[in-house]
């Protein structure tokens, strides 16, 4: 199976989600912070191939695979991914639960 989430959209979905870079000697590790506490970190491999998988992405982040991939593709933003993992309230919510 092909890779669906490259190197490049990995680097989209960390600048979206104002992700903190960390540099180790095998990866980079993008840490995501909410009010100042580490809510998810995801590895970004360092390989200068643009094609590198990083399909584990969606299930650092606890999300779906759609859903990971629309946030590189820009359909998606912070905000959503804050709701979505059920950090912030969807406002649009009204069934009350």
């Amino acid at each position: 199976m092909a890779t669906q989430i490259n190197k490049k959209l990995a680097l989209k979905i960390a600048k979206k989600l104002q992700a903190v870079i960390v540099k180790s000697k095998k990866h980079d590790y993008a840490n995501v912070y909410h009010d100042g506490l580490l809510i998810r970190s995801f590895g970004i491999r360092r390989g200068s191939r643009n094609n590198l998988g990083h399909d584990h992405i969606p299930k650092d982040l606890q999300v779906d695979f759609g859903f990971a991939k629309q946030l590189g593709l820009c359909p998606k933003s912070l905000n959503d991914f804050l709701i979505e993992i059920g950090i912030v309230e969807n406002p649009d919510d009204t069934s009350g639960t």
